[in-house]
C-alpha cells in the first residue's frame, strides 16, 4: 500500500517507505547538546549544530540538512508555563508566522506532549505519548495512527543496549522526517537528560548498558541495522 505524503517542512524528507534513522548526541558534556542524524547508509541526514552550556543559545535552535542549509528553527516561548515552542521554515526572520507549537498537555508531571500545525483546516493536531528520557515514545496523527517512533539502540554484534546519546528515530512512510526530527529537538529540551545517565545505568531488566561505546560506532551500526 503506497503512503500518503504528510509534508510539513520539506518533502524532500518524506520518504517512500518506513525509515530508520540513527540520532547521536554530538556532545556528552551537556544536556540537549547538538545531534548528527544518519541514514541506514550511514549517510548524515540532518544535524544540530553544538550550542553548548549557555542557557540563552538553549531558547533556539536550528535544524539543518547535511550540507547546513537550514531547514526549521525551534524557539521556546516565554514566559510559558506549558513549556511551549514554535517552529518556524528555515531561518527565522523577524515577524514571521509559526509553522506549529509543542506544548505539554498539562504543567502537573510527565504528561503528554500536543502538536499544534498552524494554517491547516481544522488545526490539525499531534499527540507524544511515552518517555523521551527513557527513549521511548510515539508521536500520533489525529486519526490516532502512530507517524513516528523513538526507540532504545541495540548493538547487532553485541546485543548491548546503546547509551541514550545513541537512538533510532523511526518515521513512517510518507511522513516528514525534518518535522519529526524538529520534535526530536523540543523533546529534548522539554524533558532535559540527566548528566547521571551517562555514566552507564541499566535498562528495565537490569542489563548494563554501555554509554561509551556508541561514538566510535555509532556510523558502522547505522549502516548496519537500518531497514
Amino acid at each position: 500500500m503506497k503512503s500518503s505524503v504528510v509534508a510539513i517542512v520539506d518533502d524532500t524528507f518524506c520518504f517512500r517507505e518506513e525509515t530508520h534513522l540513527t540520532v547521536q548526541k554530538t556532545s556528552l558534556f551537556f544536556p540537549g547538546d547538538g545531534f548528527s542524524v544518519y541514514n541506514c547508509q550511514g549517510k548524515v541526514v540532518f544535524r544540530v549544530d553544538s550550542y553548548g552550556p549557555d542557557a540563552r543559545f538553549k531558547d533556539e535552535l536550528v535544524l539543518m540538512d547535511a550540507l547546513g542549509k537550514c531547514l526549521l528553527t525551534v524557539r521556546r516561548k516565554r514566559p510559558s508555563l506549558h513549556q511551549r515552542w514554535e517552529g518556524f521554515l528555515g531561518e527565522k526572520s523577524e515577524g514571521q508566522k509559526a509553522l506549529f507549537s509543542v506544548r505539554r498537555s498539562s504543567i502537573i508531571g510527565r504528561s503528554a506532549v500536543t502538536v499544534e500545525l498552524y494554517g491547516n483546516p481544522g488545526d490539525e493536531y499531534f499527540q507524544i505519548e511515552g518517555s523521551f528520557a527513557s527513549r521511548c515514545c510515539t508521536v500520533y496523527n489525529m486519526a490516532r495512527e502512530a507517524v513516528a517512533e523513538i526507540k532504545r539502540k541495540v548493538d547487532a554484534s553485541t546485543h548491548v543496549v546503546l547509551g541514550r546519546d545513541v537512538f533510532w528515530l523511526c518515521v513512517k512512510g510518507g511522513f516528514d522526517s525534518a518535522f519529526a526530527m524538529g520534535l526530536v529537538l523540543i523533546l529534548d529540551q522539554i524533558n532535559g537528560d540527566d548528566l547521571d545517565d551517562y555514566h552507564g545505568d541499566r535498562n528495565d531488566n537490569g542489563i548494563l548498558e554501555d554509554h561509551h561505546h556508541n561514538h566510535d560506532h555509532v556510523v558502522e551500526h547505522a549502516s548496519e541495522e537500518g531497514s
